[in-house]
């Protein structure tokens, strides 16, 4: 048999990731997102905010560039933080103009299908909230794909009003205006 050598490894370290961008924060820099990754840091590990954003370290990390690399440096970052900006303000703009549609569809005489569009534009897992209305009014619900891009939770029977109120209750970043409940009616083919 084979000698089993007994290695001696170095300990595991400890390493922190940032809450923003998922980077370590010595990486942060080259994530986009430097300002709120500093704050993060600081509301969250103060002291290796402190090792790496202290006045001391900036400088010396400065005066190892040239001139000209400062002011790349300078410009890139300038460029990556309105570009952050421009990027937050267009997804809350899409957040504030999107609309949850809620719609009741008659499948046959009183048996009714409910199908629930634009979650997905305000941040949510569409196949957990599908699960979530599954249990909640104990019935069947699926998440299908839609023609136009996109996909919608399908949730079986006349829920329309009740599942509005629970998306109400249950998910406040959804403002009230937002959610609308559409009546959707087979159209009845013309007789002879």
């Amino acid at each position: 048999m084979a000698d089993v050598e007994s290695s001696t490894s170095a300990p595991a370290r400890d390493v922190v990731y940032c809450g923003v961008c998922t980077l370590p924060p010595e990486y942060c820099e080259f994530g986009g997102t430097t300002k709120k990754c500093e704050e993060w840091l600081n509301a969250n590990h103060s002291d290796l905010h402190a090792k790496i954003y202290s006045e001391d370290a900036v400088t010396a990390n400065l005066s190892t560039l040239s001139v000209k690399a400062q002011e790349r440096a300078e410009k890139d970052a300038q460029k990556k933080a309105a570009k952050a900006e421009t990027l937050e303000a267009r997804e809350a703009e899409k957040r504030a103009s999107s609309k949850v549609l809620i719609k009741r569809i008659e499948r046959n005489k009183r048996k009714y299908v409910t199908c629930i569009q634009g979650l997905e534009n305000f941040g949510m897992d569409i196949k957990k909230i599908a699960k979530e209305f599954g249990k909640k009014f104990a019935t069947g619900s699926s998440v299908t794909k839609i023609p136009g891009g996109g996909e919608e939770i399908t949730v079986q029977g006349d829920l329309a009003y009740d599942i509005e109120e629970f998306v109400l209750e249950t998910y406040k970043d959804i403002p009230e205006d937002n959610v609308e409940v559409i009546e959707e009616k087979k159209k009845k083919s013309a007789a002879g």
